[in-house]
């Protein structure tokens, strides 16, 4: 696990401090927030490639899990996509690569390319999401999002990163797992990742299209995809009440 989600108990110690709110723990389980998406009406998203690894919570059944999921959410329904983001060090969080834009609509990670490594693993997703319906017993609307690049770190890029234990190796060799899926939903604005890429207009478009609603402010997202991850990552809303 990377450093943004190890202070995340910290973070949340704190705000539930000032709010004067109680807190629980789920004691012997593993999820981090990136590796979850829910829609508010009882259908959460997340993926096989990061739910079911065995560094997560290796004791526990997928029915196990979307048990302990059900009781601490107050979700009806899991869809499993297989994979995420290829190369994704967080296992294929689901933040990366597919997300909701409200309930009974998603938006997911795309290439058309068949020689980018994740051709197959959004072809995977999109037979997942149309053959699924939610709690609610709506099909899903997808909506398409390019992925960016190829993105690959520069040398001095590579050596300006501080390697913890269990790191992803940082190498111009490796392919950085970068997307705009990864933002940030506030209270009238969408904060997501821009790259320098020729992909970064198309995304401000389709965020501006999908959330009529929302003032969609592109911030640089190079150097928080160097630590692995992105806005999403290193930020969580505060449910109101």
């Amino acid at each position: 696990l990377y450093s943004p989600w190890n202070r995340d108990d910290q973070v949340a110690s704190k705000i539930l401090e000032i709010e004067r709110s109680k807190r629980y723990r789920t004691e012997g389980f593993v999820l981090e927030g990136g590796s979850i998406h829910v829609d508010g009406e009882g259908t959460l998203i997340t993926t096989e490639e990061c739910l079911l690894n065995r560094n997560r919570n290796p004791h526990l059944s997928r029915e196990e899990i979307e048990a302990v999921l059900s009781q601490h959410l107050a979700v009806d329904k899991v869809i499993w996509l297989p994979d995420g983001l290829f190369n994704d060090e967080t296992d294929g969080h689901v933040d990366n690569f597919c997300c909701y834009v409200r309930p009974g609509e998603v938006l997911l990670a795309w290439t058309d390319d068949e020689s980018n490594p994740n051709y197959a693993r959004c072809q995977a997703a999109m037979g997942v999401l149309q053959a699924t319906k939610d709690a609610k017993g709506r099909e899903l609307i997808v909506h398409k999002m390019p992925i960016p690049g190829p993105l690959h770190a520069t040398e001095e890029e590579c050596a300006g990163v501080d390697l913890v234990a269990g790191s992803q190796e940082r190498s111009p060799e490796v392919r950085l797992a970068g997307s705009y899926v990864n933002f940030l939903i506030v209270n009238g604005g969408i904060i997501a990742p821009r790259f320098d890429d020729p992909m970064d207009a198309e995304a401000e478009a389709i965020l501006s299209r999908v959330f009529p609603e929302h003032r969609v402010v592109m911030v640089p997202g190079r150097e928080i995809l160097l630590g692995g991850g992105n806005i999403h990552c290193i930020t969580q809303q505060q449910p109101a009440g």
